[in-house]
């Protein structure tokens, strides 16, 4: 199964993301878009990075009902992204309609994985906030499953459910992980967090760095260790 680290691009526009990109003269990390970079450029920033050779995942975290989803996932599903997300919250039909939506005439698709909760999100906040009662591990494990049944490929969930999750869904369902910071990292707005290597023991996919990476005096001197401490190499 393949394994990666995925730089979050979290940018405001197209002249910093494009600076920051530069900096990986001899490599090409597999990179996030997020909403900020995605609404400041729209598909032109999926366009010009898929030519520039990294791999994208389309992080807009799709949430309506299920007929705006298929018709936006079809739009997305000619792009040529790698992998793109939705909320779990959304429920089956969505994501049976998104399934739908990215499905090209030819059988193919992106990978398509649905959010479970947010690396913000306590346990605190899902009582108080949502009012849900349950534990946190339950209820990502519920909605990945859920996801697992309406024929998507993964879930983002923080590294503390990862175990949870391949424990209702199998060892081949796709956790993509943010909420990764290096050893004595400030964890910032994040709460579940974990290291990269510390992941990586748990068994998680792919991992999302962005300001650890973004952020640092040498990002990639930052992205290298990523992937040394995650992908063991």
């Amino acid at each position: 199964m393949a394994s990666d680290v995925i730089i979050a691009l979290d940018f405001p526009g197209e002249s910093e993301t494009m600076s920051f990109l530069d900096l990986f003269s001899d490599k090409k990390p597999y990179v996030k878009i997020g909403m900020e970079l995605f609404y400041a450029m729209g598909p032109q920033a999926v366009r010009e990075i898929k030519r520039r050779g990294h791999k994208v995942f389309l992080d807009l975290k799709l949430h309506d009902i299920p007929n705006t989803v298929k018709s936006a996932m079809s739009v997305l599903s000619r792009l040529d992204i790698d992998m793109t997300n939705l909320h779990a919250a959304g429920g089956s039909k969505m994501m049976q309609a998104a399934v739908e939506g990215l499905t090209r005439p030819d059988g193919t698709h992106p990978i398509l994985i649905a959010v479970t909760q947010l690396t913000s999100t306590s346990q605190e906040m899902l009582e108080k906030d949502l009012l849900i009662d349950k534990p946190m591990a339950d209820v990502v494990s519920h909605y990945a499953k859920t996801a697992a049944d309406c024929g998507l490929s993964g879930v983002v969930c923080s590294p503390l459910e990862v175990d949870a999750v391949k424990s209702v869904c199998g060892s081949d369902f796709l956790t993509v992980t943010p909420g990764i910071r290096f050893s004595g990292d400030s964890a910032a707005d994040q709460v579940r967090i974990t290291t990269p290597e510390k992941a990586r023991e748990i068994g998680s996919d792919y991992i999302v760095v962005g300001r650890p990476i973004t952020r640092a005096q040498n990002p990639v001197e930052a992205y290298d260790r990523a992937c040394r401490e995650f992908l063991n190499i």
